[in-house]
């Protein structure tokens, strides 16, 4: 056999040394391939030991609520258990009762927040979702009135990839009063004019959505009846995902804490609050066209009647409303600068 050369034999060493390289890397891209695969049928094969049910905080507010909080807690349970939404934790905020409310809800299982005395509805939410151990949050009355075996649709339309899930008061108990109704029918008008949307049910008591999203809200949210309202706004403006299920109304259980005329005027003052810091600009041209349609009809009547003070009246109407609109472009703009604030 005759001897090779040094540059033949530097050759052959070359090209064994790339056989060996080029197998190396075929098994390992096989083993990779491999092992993807196997991981992937192994967390397939576990996904119903980290996919189950979402984590549920059921929060409860409770003002002198005795005769309905535990049945209300049982109800509560007994949903859950049944659809198997579990781990949950019932929570309910004792504001400031002086009938063992919260003694009571202790008894029946729930986790209890107690208040020194009565500081509202809103702020009892607030402290029961800031005491919450779980994300997933969902409120409700102590009078019975909701329909507690509507939580799990709630909680199915939730997990589709909605932000907020609320359930739209529906029934006879719902309109039981000839004077609620017009207040109602006015509130919705302003708070969809606000939103820029249909909302069955403005003010809805029962309803699913994240714990941290909320809480990033609470300082434009309402601490008193205004609760669910200013929540709805602040969620709609913010372009979050809000979506309605009917529900069944149901006839309360003991005497009703709201003051409909009080209550209805602190709601109108949020909406206008929660318009004027989320779409200033929205308000002011709606007081722009006031003072168009003013000035419109003043100038028309200033022409026709031969009255110059009406004719004044129309010009300084019309000025107005230019001022109007600058006002609302001023708003826009130092809105733009908190937002960039850190």
């Amino acid at each position: 056999m005759a001897c090779q050369s040094p540059e033949a034999a530097r050759v052959v060493e070359r090209r064994r040394r790339e056989w060996a390289d080029c197998t190396i890397r075929q098994v390992y891209r096989a083993a990779v391939a491999g092992a993807r695969s196997a991981l992937a049928k192994f967390f397939w094969a576990i996904r119903h030991l980290y996919c189950t049910s979402l984590m549920i905080s059921v929060i409860i507010p409770a003002l002198n609520e005795r005769n309905g909080i535990v049945d209300t807690i049982i109800r509560a349970k007994a949903v859950l258990d049944g659809a198997q939404l579990t781990p949950y934790e019932i929570v309910v905020v004792d504001d400031g009762s002086n009938d063992g409310t919260g003694a009571l809800a202790e008894e029946a299982g729930a986790k209890v927040v107690r208040h020194p005395h009565n500081i509202g509805y809103g702020r009892s939410l607030k402290d029961g979702i800031r005491a919450a151990s779980f994300d997933t949050i969902v409120i409700s009355d102590a009078d019975g009135s909701y329909p507690m075996e509507a939580i799990p649709a709630l909680i199915a339309r939730f997990n589709q990839g909605f932000d907020m899930v609320v359930g739209a008061r529906t029934g006879p108990n719902y309109r039981e009063s000839m004077l609620k109704s017009p207040l109602r029918a006015v509130l919705k008008a302003i708070v969809e004019f606000t939103a820029n949307r249909e909302i069955p049910d403005i003010n809805s008591g029962l309803r699913v959505f994240g714990r941290q999203v909320a809480i990033s809200y609470f300082a434009h949210v309402s601490d008193l009846f205004s609760f669910t309202t200013s929540l709805t706004l602040a969620y709609m403006m913010n372009a979050k995902f809000v979506d309605y299920i009917n529900i069944d109304y149901n006839e309360r259980i003991g005497r009703s804490k709201v003051n409909l005329f009080r209550d209805s005027v602190r709601t109108l003052q949020y909406v206008l609050e929660a318009c004027t810091y989320y779409n200033p600009l929205k308000i002011f041209v709606l007081l722009a066209m006031m003072c168009m349609t003013l000035a419109l009809v003043s100038l028309i009547g200033g022409i026709v009647l031969q009255l110059v003070s009406a004719f004044v009246l129309g010009v300084g109407a019309i000025l107005l409303s230019v001022l109007v609109i600058a006002m609302g472009l001023l708003a826009v703009l130092l809105k733009q600068i908190m937002n960039q604030r850190p």
